[in-house]
C-alpha cells in the first residue's frame, strides 16, 4: 500500500483537485460496516477525508473497479461492502448543471466502453491510422479502438503498475507513453507489443509531445521539470522552470517549434525555445488561475483551460496580453482537455453535470455546447487530441470510455 506509484497516485482517481475541507481524523468518518477498512486501507495512501468528494453509486463502483486493478488488499468479501459504505455515506457532492448552448455547427458525440474495466483511460491519441488510441492508467494497458467498425485492441505493458498517462505517435506509427507510477518512458511497438523503457530522474513523468525535429518532450508534475529526449540514443536532458513547485502539466508546439507548457501549480504559462533550452515564463493576471492544458491556434497564440477558475484564456505570446472568458456552465465548471481544430477551440468542462464538450468561435465570441451522453456524463476528460479527418477524440477516465466528437 505504501509503494512509490501508489503515494504518487495520491487518489487523484477523485476526478478533480479542487479543494475539499479536510476534517481532523479518520475517527470522523461515518459509522457503519467498511468503515474501518476505508480508514485502515485508503488513509494508507491519501487523506482519508477525499473521500468526502464523493460519487453517484455508478461512479464508486467505477472507483472500486479502479481500486481493484491497483491490487488495494481489500479482503475479497469485503468490496462489496466497502461499495456500499461510499455510496451510502459519500454521494456525489452538488455540481453545476451543465449550460447547453445551441449553436450553428452540427456534431455528435460518440462513446465506446474500453474493454478492461476500471481502466481510467487518461490520455487519447488519434493515429494517423483513423485509430483511437488512450492510455489505461490503472488497467497498465495500452489500446486502441477503430471508430469505423468499433474494433478493439489491449496490449499489457512490460512493467507491472507502470501507470500510462500521456501518449504520442512517431513518424514510425511507435506509440511512446509516460510512466507515471514508474518514472519511465516508454515506446510500444503496435506491429508486436515490444515495449522499450527509458528511465528517468524526473519519477512521475505527465505529458509528451514531438517537436518538429522529432525530439520527444515531457512533463513532470511533482518534480517540477521539462526534459527533453532524444529518440535515436535516449539521452535525457531535464530543464527545471524558474518558478519553484510550478507543477509543468500540459503542453502544444507551435508553427516555429516553440514549446509552450502550462504550469499548473501557479499563474503561469511556460515558453521554451528548443534550440537553446531558454525558458520564459508568462504570468497570468489572476493569481487564481491554474491551467491544466492548452491549445495553439495557427496564428500561434496560446489558448488555455483554467481548470481552477472556469474561464477559457487567450495568451498573445507576442505581445503577453492575455483575454479571458467565462465557460458556459459556470466557475466551477472546471474545463480540462482543449484542442484547436476546424476554425475553433473545442474542449471539456469537467465538473459540470453532465460534462460537456464546448466549441468557441473567436471570430465570434461565441460559445455552443453539447452534453456527453451516458449515465455518468462522460466523466471526466482530461486530455483531447485530433484525428486526421479533423474531429476531436477524447479520453473519458471515470466512464472508463473513449469518445470520438463528429463534427458535422
Amino acid at each position: 500500500m505504501n509503494a512509490p506509484w501508489l503515494s504518487g497516485l495520491r487518489f487523484t482517481l477523485l476526478a478533480t483537485s479542487l479543494t475539499i475541507p479536510a476534517l481532523a481524523s479518520a475517527q470522523d468518518l461515518p459509522d457503519g460496516a467498511g468503515k474501518a477498512t476505508v480508514a485502515r486501507l485508503c488513509g494508507a495512501c491519501h487523506d482519508v477525508n477525499r473521500v468526502r468528494a464523493g460519487y453517484t453509486p455508478e461512479g464508486w463502483r467505477t472507483v472500486m473497479r479502479m481500486m481493484m486493478n491497483a491490487e488495494i488488499p481489500v479482503p475479497p468479501d469485503q468490496w462489496d461492502t466497502v461499495t456500499g459504505y461510499l455510496a451510502k455515506n459519500f454521494p456525489e457532492r452538488p455540481r453545476p448543471p451543465a449550460k447547453i448552448i445551441a449553436g450553428p455547427v452540427q456534431a455528435a458525440i460518440k462513446l465506446w466502453p474500453v474493454p478492461t474495466p476500471g481502466s481510467r483511460p487518461h490520455d487519447p491519441l488519434a493515429t494517423r491510422d483513423g485509430k483511437i488510441w488512450w492510455t489505461g492508467q490503472l488497467s497498465n494497458r495500452l489500446g486502441w479502438v477503430d471508430p469505423k467498425t468499433g474494433a478493439m485492441k489491449e496490449f499489457t505493458l512490460k512493467t507491472p503498475m507502470t501507470g500510462p498517462h500521456g501518449l504520442v505517435e512517431d513518424k514510425d506509427g511507435n506509440i511512446w507513453f509516460t510512466g507515471n507510477h514508474i518514472g519511465i518512458i516508454g515506446r510500444l511497438d503496435p506491429k508486436t507489443g515490444a515495449v522499450t523503457e527509458y528511465p528517468t530522474t524526473s519519477k512521475d513523468p505527465h505529458t509528451l509531445i514531438f517537436d518538429k525535429t522529432g525530439t520527444l518532450w515531457f512533463t513532470a508534475q511533482n518534480a517540477n521539470t521539462i526534459s527533453r529526449l532524444d529518440p535515436k540514443t535516449g539521452a535525457i536532458v531535464v530543464l527545471a522552470p524558474p518558478t519553484p513547485g510550478s507543477r509543468p502539466y500540459g503542453m502544444a508546439i507551435n508553427s516555429k517549434n516553440e514549446l509552450f507548457v502550462v504550469l499548473f501549480g501557479t499563474n503561469k504559462i511556460a515558453r521554451i525555445d528548443t534550440a537553446t533550452n531558454a525558458i520564459k515564463e508568462y504570468l497570468l493576471p489572476n493569481a487564481a488561475s491554474r491551467p491544466r492544458r492548452l491549445a495553439i491556434a495557427p496564428d500561434d497564440t496560446v489558448w488555455y483551460a483554467d481548470f481552477s477558475r472556469g474561464y477559457l484564456g487567450r495568451l498573445n505570446p507576442v505581445t503577453g496580453e492575455v483575454k479571458e472568458w467565462l465557460s458556459p456552465s459556470g466557475e466551477k465548471s472546471a474545463p480540462y482537455g482543449i484542442v484547436w481544430t476546424k476554425g475553433a477551440l473545442w474542449y471539456n468542462e469537467s465538473f459540470a453535470k453532465p460534462n460537456t464538450i464546448v466549441r468557441f468561435d473567436p471570430k465570434s465570441e461565441a460559445f455552443q455546447s453539447w452534453a456527453l451522453p451516458g449515465s455518468l456524463g462522460g466523466d471526466i476528460v482530461r486530455n483531447m487530441d485530433v484525428a486526421p479527418d479533423g474531429n476531436p477524440v477524447t479520453a473519458n477516465s471515470l466512464s472508463n470510455e473513449v469518445g470520438l466528437v463528429e463534427i458535422k
